[in-house]
């Protein structure tokens, strides 16, 4: 899931922002999700530090009510996120500028004018988002995985293990704060991972960075989470200590 972040004092424009990428979420199946939308740069600093997943951040530039400005807000949020996706939206063209003066790599600088053009540069923005990380250069490093009309992007660092399901040609992923269940094959999934990943049954290829533990002598692995993983006795040697 790709998470999104707004900043923006004005309250009226900020619900505007929010109506705009809700509706795009919900009309095109993306993987995104707002998780807050807020007129204070230090809950948004405080919030971006709690995920680990590259954000995409819609910053107002003159926060007038707050102590630092949207540049100063980019410039702490790349030292938690560095590569997450920064849009600046503002009334001040002239300031565009400062992108080079603060050393902030921003995705788009977006004028607040016509609000029909400002939709179309926000939906172009999370469209671009979407693309960079489904064609990401390093591969292996999301899991990228369609339901239906929707498209997943899976971290690979926040995948525990993948199972095979109860449910016929099903495959059941655990992550780290969800679980995800799709059709497909632990055979097709090995060639997408990296060697983090490692067949420890026919059932389930794990997360080697996420055991926890491996009782040989009962074939399990115990996972952080507290789950366990079936290990058959051949591949146990498979596995470092």
């Amino acid at each position: 899931m790709i998470p999104i972040y707004i900043c923006e004092d004005d309250e009226m424009q900020r619900n505007k922002i929010v109506a705009c990428i809700k509706d795009y979420i919900t009309i095109e199946h993306r993987d995104m999700r707002i998780l807050l939308a807020t007129e204070n740069p230090t809950k948004l600093l405080n919030a971006s530090k709690k995920k680990k997943e590259p954000g995409l951040y819609f910053l107002d530039v003159a926060l007038k009510t707050q102590i630092i400005n949207g540049f100063e807000l980019a410039k702490e949020i790349r030292k938690n996120d560095p590569r997450g996706f920064i849009v600046f939206i503002t009334s001040h063209s002239e300031m565009s500028y400062l992108t080079f003066t603060y050393k902030i790599e921003a995705m788009d600088y977006i004028i607040k004018d016509d609000y029909e053009n400002i939709r179309q540069r926000i939906i172009e923005c999370m469209e671009s988002v979407s693309k960079r990380i489904k064609n990401h250069g390093n591969k292996g490093k999301y899991l990228t995985i369609k339901i239906d009309d929707r498209i997943i992007h899976e971290p690979l660092e926040n995948i525990l293990f993948i199972e095979t399901s109860p449910r016929a040609h099903k495959v059941i992923l655990h992550g780290r704060n969800r679980q995800i269940e799709f059709y497909g094959k632990l055979k097709d999934m090995e060639s997408e991972l990296d060697e983090r990943f490692y067949r420890t049954h026919r059932a389930f290829l794990v997360n080697k960075d996420h055991i926890l533990e491996i009782d040989r002598s009962k074939g399990v692995a115990h996972m952080v989470n507290g789950e366990k993983c079936m290990v058959s006795t051949r591949k146990i040697k498979g596995l470092k200590k």
